[in-house]
């Protein structure tokens, strides 16, 4: 419903702007990146070159579909903790929910045929599937500056770490390679 909605929301959540800004801030703290964090950011460029070639419409998106953030009342769901909220393509909340929710492919498959009343066309596939890597690429960064803030709450190394493994994992699939093709072709 929120996709759809209509919703504006004032900010924008720009993928690639925060990583260059969470990277400023760590410029700052005395915590070290992941071996290669670096490597596989530049990596990433060909992610952002794809979804630029191929713009979509920006929509209301939550952009932290962390399950703690979904209250099921048993008679309506809320989605709470709004503070990262903006207009996005939408398909990052899919992808981003799968890797919070820790989805296996069947799970992935029955979001998509959910969301899209139907099968998802390749470069849809597409986006949802580096997404997911990207969500870790981001958040690895955000660990990291609770890390550099001695945030109690988190093992946030093991966060981070654990992150960026996923992700560099996800990025040197052939599956990852194929999806990423698929975007670019639109």
């Amino acid at each position: 419903k929120l996709h759809s909605s209509g919703a504006v929301f004032p900010f924008r959540f720009e993928l690639f702007a925060m990583i260059d800004d969470y990277l400023k801030v760590l410029s700052t703290k005395d915590v070290a990146l992941p071996a290669g964090y670096h490597d596989v950011v530049r990596e990433a460029d060909a992610v952002r070159a794809a979804l630029a070639a191929h713009a979509i419409p920006l929509a209301a998106c939550h952009c932290d579909p962390l399950c703690e953030n979904f209250l099921d009342t048993g008679e309506r769901m809320w989605i709470v903790d709004w503070e990262y909220s903006g207009m996005n393509d939408p398909l990052w909340d899919l992808g981003d929910l799968s890797v919070e929710g820790r989805f296996d492919a069947a799970q992935d498959e029955d979001l998509m045929r959910a969301y899209f009343a139907g099968e998802a066309r390749p470069a849809e596939r597409g986006r949802v599937v580096i997404y997911k890597a990207m969500c870790d690429l981001l958040w690895t960064l955000w660990g990291l500056i609770q890390l550099a803030n001695d945030n109690p709450a988190d093992d946030f190394r093991a966060y981070a770490d654990g992150r960026f493994a996923r992700c560099k994992t996800l990025m040197e699939t052939a599956e990852f390679s194929r999806h990423l093709a698929a975007v670019r072709l639109g």
